[in-house]
């Protein structure tokens, strides 16, 4: 008998009960909030012989979500936590002067193959989200949810960013945060909260933890490289 995996989805830990009584919630890599909290995949498996015959039947695994981490705060909450800590967002000009001019450093905190392919000069890289390297229940739920959406290189917060940070970069040096698309802390009419980034993310954790000169690249370095300005890479 070969046993054929048709479905994964979700069920609240309540659904545990016999098959005949078995709910479905299926998983999206959408929703990867608490809504997502202690709760058990479930996969549905066919089971087919030389006969033809079919059977369904469920397995269940515990796959509960991991405590929300400082990263995955509310946007407004980062938000006012950056404002009241008056970190300060620099366009790429600005960015550049201040690199030059006042010792900043600028932290790249994009993927490390984005990194390598093109990056400020003098920038350095600590990845904050990489790809999903865990096998736990939860992760390979997650790996599954992607994977049913087409996105095979899904990427969770990276549990060593900070760390990664603090060994090439003291308390109280002069940074300048950079992703790829910047976002904003400006509010405007389509978005009275301004729109998170990995480098808000980035530096919300900064601040949090003890740095004390954190600035914010608007714009992120798409404006920088579309701006023409010195970049280099890495082979």
């Amino acid at each position: 008998m070969v046993p054929v995996i048709s479905s994964i989805s979700q069920s609240p830990s309540s659904c545990c009960l016999p098959s005949s009584l078995h709910c479905n919630f299926h998983a999206s890599p959408l929703v990867s909030s608490s809504k997502l909290n202690t709760r058990s995949i479930c996969m549905r498996v066919r089971d087919t012989d030389s006969s033809s015959s079919v059977s369904t039947r469920t397995i269940r695994s515990a796959a509960t979500k991991p405590p929300k981490s400082p990263a995955e705060e509310d946007w407004k909450i980062k938000r006012e936590y950056l404002l009241q800590k008056r970190v300060r967002s620099v366009d790429v000009k600005e960015a550049l002067r201040l690199q030059k001019e006042n010792k900043f450093v600028i932290l790249d905190v994009r993927p490390e193959a984005e990194f390598k392919e093109a990056h400020p000069p003098g920038a350095i890289n600590a990845q904050i989200y990489r790809l999903i390297k865990e096998w736990t229940a939860w992760d390979i739920a997650r790996r599954a949810a992607f994977a049913f959406f087409g996105i095979f290189a899904g990427t969770e917060e990276n549990p060593e960013f900070l760390k990664l940070v603090e060994e090439k970069l003291d308390k109280d040096s002069k940074i300048i945060v950079a992703c790829s698309s910047g976002g904003t802390m400006k509010p405007s009419q389509n978005l009275p909260e301004g729109q998170q980034s990995r480098s808000l993310i980035a530096a919300y954790l900064l601040v949090l933890n003890g740095y004390t000169n954190v600035f914010h690249l608007e714009g992120g370095l798409y404006s920088w490289f579309k701006e023409g300005l010195p970049a280099e890479s890495e082979a």
